[in-house]
């Protein structure tokens, strides 16, 4: 499981860090303005179909749907069903995408009535419509990556998001180049979404053959049954995207608020990515096989890990980015049209975000469990409670206290969601946890804590005297703090006992995932 974890989290890593190159990008074509904010609704609806879909979310549905097929009728009658999957998300999508194309207006509206009777809002649908095509290749991307992953091929899998990536900050270099109107750089960019998606499926396509065959559209009542339990496993997964896009919908009335939130976002997304997405895509196999086979150990080793890979990497994160908030924002983003009033509004609604962050990576490891074993409603549920309370608060605390008040009312409806999976899943089934999780995590949360202590007072006396320093020794001195914290987390849990080098070389010397045949 660890190295199937390190696989996956590794072309997560890769694809987040070319997510802030693309984003910097972003921020110096666009600032946080106008423009941007129009250019950034419009691509966050995108992104939520984009993570709601490819992030694991229908990978939580779709493996043990076709592992219980393929160990009933064969792998014949597997890569049928994966076909008719195939088809008929594919033909949903396209149909979906041609009509939300039509009416892409009142869609707009409703992401963000603040648009209402404003240049910005033809601006959003301008871009958002460009944007569709990636709706229509997001469907069998999205297959072919839940039915490697279920094969045990995560690299392919856990890499072919890079393009999407890399496409994007081509064509924006180009534009930078050139010095482009800010207006048409965004259209620009935004046609470019289009075709990273069609590369992304070319690659998996291409290495893939064979797994879905043959292609069709089918409503059956396998069809109906997976789909029931497919569509709130994706909606359950896609909260911490549901969670920002409610608060930018709130935000749409507040000047460059959208854009401010969504770049504070970019980086609680690099740790959530991570750490969520990873464990989802290897967990979600893991415990589907120990509960077919009702093995208590194997079930109780994954959610053990599980957690413990979670808040090993979560809490340190969430403490860094708070110290670090704002010279992290400033040299990511601080370029171009995007000026250090941006820096200091960004900074703020990241550390209310952060605070949040433990919450959905709590949601990612405890909603595995309930997948595992066919319930994809339950989380559902939690997902949809926590956006209520967002909204809800939201509204109060944005109108008095602006983005960072938004940003707090993201935080909330997290913890209100994992708080209630919680419960949900201790007295439903109970959660597993081995003794060596539980004298590993109360040590993990000290290292982490004494780490983010030491860093804060670092940051707090050691930034201002580089306040006039060129950016270039701002840049290798905030490094240099990043750097030492992490070496300083490592020494102490190695310290306390939680990291074993004999245990780690074991682990990532075991052989490749096989094919989980149970």
């Amino acid at each position: 499981m660890i190295r199937s974890f390190l696989t996956v989290s590794s072309g997560t890593l890769a694809s987040r860090l070319l997510g802030f190159a693309r984003d910097a990008m972003l921020a110096a074509l666009l600032g946080a303005g106008p423009v941007a904010d129009a250019f950034l609704v419009a691509f966050q609806g995108v992104n939520v179909v984009r993570r709601l879909l490819t992030e694991g979310a229908l990978n939580a549905a779709l493996v043990p749907a076709w592992l219980r097929v393929r160990e009933a009728e064969g792998t014949a009658a597997a890569a049928a069903f994966a076909g008719s999957v195939l088809g008929t998300v594919s033909a949903a999508l396209v149909a979906a995408a041609a009509l939300i194309g039509l009416l892409m207006p009142l869609v707009i509206s409703a992401l963000a009535p603040g648009f209402a009777a404003t240049p910005t809002l033809q601006l959003a649908v301008d871009d958002a419509r460009l944007m569709l095509p990636y709706l229509a290749f997001a469907g069998p991307v999205t297959v072919m990556m839940a039915l490697l992953n279920a094969q045990g091929r995560f690299a392919l899998a856990a890499f072919s998001p890079l393009l999407f990536n890399i496409a994007l900050i081509a064509v924006m270099a180009a534009l930078l180049f050139r010095r482009q109107d800010a207006s048409f750089a965004a259209l620009v960019i935004a046609a470019t979404v289009g075709l990273a998606g069609l590369l992304q499926l070319l690659i998996l396509v291409s290495q893939g053959r064979g797994i879905a065959a043959p292609l069709r559209i089918a409503f059956d009542p396998p069809m109906r049954g997976f789909l029931g339990q497919a569509i709130p496993g994706m909606i359950a997964s896609a909260s911490p995207q549901l969670l920002v896009l409610a608060g930018a919908v709130i935000a749409s009335s507040t000047p460059s608020a959208v854009s401010w939130l969504y770049f504070a976002n970019r980086l609680i997304e690099l740790p959530l990515g991570i750490v969520g997405v990873a464990i989802g895509a290897v967990l979600v196999p893991e415990l589907t096989r120990g509960v077919r086979a009702n093995d208590r150990v194997a079930i109780a080793h994954a959610e053990s890990r599980g957690l413990e890979l979670a808040v090993g990497l979560a809490l340190p994160a969430t403490l860094g980015l708070i110290a670090l908030s704002e010279p992290i924002v400033r040299l990511l983003f601080e370029h171009g049209a995007f000026t250090s009033t941006d820096t200091a509004a960004t900074a703020q609604a990241l550390r209310w975000l952060a605070l949040g962050l433990p919450a959905h990576v709590l949601v990612k490891v405890l909603s595995p469990a309930f997948f595992a074993r066919g319930d994809t409603r339950t989380p559902l549920w939690a997902a949809l409670q926590g956006l209520a309370v967002a909204i809800a608060l939201a509204i109060v605390l944005g109108h008095g206290y602006g983005a960072g008040g938004i940003a707090a009312a993201i935080a909330l409806g997290a913890w209100s969601s994992a708080l209630w999976l919680l419960r949900r899943g201790a007295s439903t089934f109970g959660f597993s946890i081995d003794a060596a999780a539980r004298r590993r995590l109360p040590r993990i949360v000290a290292a982490a804590v004494a780490m983010g202590g030491l860093l804060w007072l670092k940051a707090t006396f050691a930034l201002p005297l580089a306040a006039d320093a060129h950016g270039l020794a701002q840049a290798a001195l905030l490094g240099v703090l990043i750097a030492g914290g992490m070496a300083v987390y490592g020494l102490l849990l190695a310290l306390f006992g939680v990291l074993n080098r004999a245990e780690a070389m074991r682990a990532l010397r075991q052989t490749a995932p096989r094919d989980l045949r149970g």
